[in-house]
């Protein structure tokens, strides 16, 4: 089983919960093992084929703080040294986060539980879903402190709401609310806290109960029809159909149908 040191892990009816496990830092990415725990989590999924659903939450007060600012003020921390230094830290640390995610192969909800800031935020962004509490935000929060999204939020920010759009909340570094989250698509569903877990974990059961090796195979194509020429697309569609068309979740769904009719 996995060995999380800053996270807990619940795996049931197919669905991973892993919950950032240190309030103490309102759950900082940095300063923290949760780098590593993500990208432990990430290469487990991946491996097992019973897990078809990743939820990412908070425990406590935040979803994710982001950069951890104690630590930017060390002398010898993940953020010091001179700029050879610093982008050797930024590339073998909080870059494995968009990297490792963005090769889960199943779909990943955010369960925004409270603030998501700097860093918080573009790791929501990198999920496929978010989901949010009524009272969390967003805040891309970088040039406060005078510091660029160095973890890709440049990246997937403004494929979810258009450049002008994340143009303006990265160069103003403003909060965004539940209402205007949902208004942008940030968001899928905006909860009460006290059902934001449980409405959550129903969503992800939807998912979850669909065929497994078809989902791991959407998914893919989903990540690729973003990138690829419409030829190329295609022909990963047809090897892709060819596999699922042989596979027995296709006979089975066939089956169901069939003697339902019946």
């Amino acid at each position: 089983m996995l060995n999380l040191k800053d996270s807990k892990i619940k795996i049931k009816n197919k669905i991973a919960t892993l919950m950032f496990n240190r309030d103490d830092i309102r759950n900082a990415l940095t300063g923290s093992n949760l780098i590593e725990d993500i990208v432990n989590v990430a290469e487990y999924i991946n491996k097992n084929k019973n897990i078809s659903m990743l939820i990412i939450t908070g425990n406590g007060s935040a979803f994710s703080s982001g950069g951890n600012l104690k630590e930017m003020q060390k002398k010898n921390s993940s953020f010091s040294g001179k700029v050879e230094e610093v982008e050797k830290k930024y590339r073998y640390g909080i870059q494995k986060i968009p990297k490792v995610i963005d090769k889960i192969e199943v779909p990943v909800l955010a369960v925004v539980n409270g603030p998501a800031i700097g860093a918080g935020f573009d790791l929501a962004c990198m999920c496929d879903f978010r989901i949010m509490s009524k009272n969390a935000f967003f805040a891309e929060n970088f040039i406060n402190l005078g510091i660029i999204p160095g973890d890709g939020g440049a990246f997937f920010l403004q494929r979810i709401v258009g450049y002008q759009k994340a143009a303006e909340l990265t160069f103003t570094g403003r909060k965004i609310y539940y209402q205007e989250a949902l208004d942008l698509g940030l968001v899928l569903k905006a909860i009460d806290d006290d059902k934001l877990q449980s409405e959550a974990y129903k969503f992800a059961q939807i998912i979850a109960k669909k065929p497994a090796n078809t989902l791991r195979y959407t998914k893919r194509l989903l990540k690729m029809g973003s990138i690829l020429p419409l030829s190329e697309f295609l022909d990963f569609c047809a090897l892709f159909q060819g596999i699922s068309h042989n596979h027995i979740e296709h006979k089975t769904a066939l089956k169901k149908i069939k003697n339902k009719k019946k």
